[in-house]
Formats: structure tokens, C-alpha cells, sequence
């Protein structure tokens, strides 16, 4: 009697536990599509400038990534349902990689651009991840940037921009909270140019244009 009291609890405990975490995503998607969808200003974009060690290294491991159409900017439509979908992104990549050192996951100390593919890594990981599942999703690839900044203690750190109607909107594996450029507290080193992946241009942190 025992043992058949567990084979079917055990399916019905993980059912249970399946369904109450699909039901916490559609309760936290539903709030955030109720929000109020925010403004930000936006970052002024300057010169081109250097291209990141680790993205070049990326685009020569994967240049299926890399060898993409120049593009006309676009920015990303900031709709509530959008607005929801940046939240719901951000707080599951989150969630799903274990932060790891560049130096303690692939044993270097040069920069190591890369999906999660073993479920770990720093910085540059989530947001490329972030980056991908948001374009899987229809999102502009023009409107996402990955982002050179430095962080509260003058570290080097990587984020994602989300270049919005309303603003830029920040990614970050550090905070679950989708927050404007200018409300993070880093200082915007540079980041890719909306027409062309591969191109990287500096970020003028003195002008900012509010947001249309």
C-alpha cells in the first residue's frame, strides 16, 4: 500500500510543483503587463570606437552570429505586453545560470564571450542569452544591445540595452529589475551600434536625450 501511495504521489507532487511555478510566471507576467510601462531618457550614442576582445572572439566561434545584415536603428516598440517580456526574460536567464568567474569556468583570464550552454558563466553569458531569447521572440535585434560599462566599484561589467520608444532600459544579472540606463548607476563605457553588431560605439554619458 505504501509504495503505491508513491508511485502516484510522486507524479502528482512534481505535477504540482510543475504547474505552481508555470502559474508564478503567468501571475508575474499578468502584473507587469498591468504596470505602468516607464520612461527613460536616452543614452547619446558618440564615435565608433574599439570592439571587445570577447565579441570578436565570440563572432570567431560562432560567426553565424556575427555575420549579419546592416540594418536601418529601430527601436523597440514599448508596449505593455513588451514591457512584461523584458521582465519575464530578465528574472528567468537570471534564475537559470549559476554565476561563475570567467577564470574559474574556462580557466583564463581572457575575456570569454559565449551562450550558457552548461548552464554557468558570468556577466557577458546572461546577457547574450537575454539577447537571443528576445530576438527569438520577435524582438528587433537593432534595439539590443550588448554593453560595456563600469560597475559601482570601477569594474569592467557587461549588460544588455534595450533601445525602447520610451528610453533605454537596462538587463542586468546583477538586479531583476528592469531599470533606465541612467538609474543604474554604472558609468556607459560603449556598446553596439543599432545598424551593425559588429560595429561598437562609444556612449556619451554627458548627453542624454529624453526619452519621445
Amino acid at each position: 500500500m505504501v509504495y503505491f501511495l508513491i508511485r502516484v504521489l510522486s507524479p502528482l507532487a512534481l505535477a504540482l510543483v510543475v504547474f505552481g511555478a508555470s502559474a508564478a510566471r503567468a501571475e508575474f507576467g499578468a502584473a507587469a503587463a498591468r504596470a505602468e510601462v516607464p520612461r527613460a531618457s536616452f543614452a547619446g550614442a558618440g564615435e565608433p570606437t574599439s570592439i571587445p576582445y570577447g565579441w570578436m572572439d565570440f563572432c570567431g566561434r560562432q560567426p553565424q552570429e556575427c555575420r549579419q545584415t546592416v540594418l536601418p536603428a529601430a527601436d523597440l516598440e514599448l508596449s505593455r505586453e513588451a514591457w512584461a517580456r523584458l521582465n519575464e526574460i530578465n528574472r528567468e536567464v537570471n534564475a537559470s545560470i549559476q554565476p561563475l568567474s570567467n577564470l574559474e569556468h574556462w580557466g583564463t583570464i581572457a575575456d570569454h564571450w559565449d551562450y550558457p550552454t552548461d548552464g554557468k558563466g558570468d556577466c557577458k553569458i546572461y546577457a547574450l542569452q537575454k539577447r537571443r531569447l528576445l530576438m527569438e521572440m520577435g524582438f528587433p535585434r537593432q534595439a539590443l544591445l550588448m554593453t560595456i560599462v563600469r560597475d559601482k566599484n570601477d569594474q569592467g561589467h557587461a549588460v544588455l540595452t534595450a533601445r525602447t520608444s520610451r528610453g533605454d532600459f537596462i538587463l542586468d544579472n546583477l538586479t531583476d529589475e528592469v531599470r533606465p540606463w541612467e538609474a543604474t548607476g554604472y558609468r556607459f563605457v560603449k556598446r553596439q551600434s543599432q545598424e551593425d553588431p559588429n560595429v561598437w560605439v562609444a556612449i556619451e554619458t554627458r548627453r542624454r536625450v529624453g526619452a519621445r
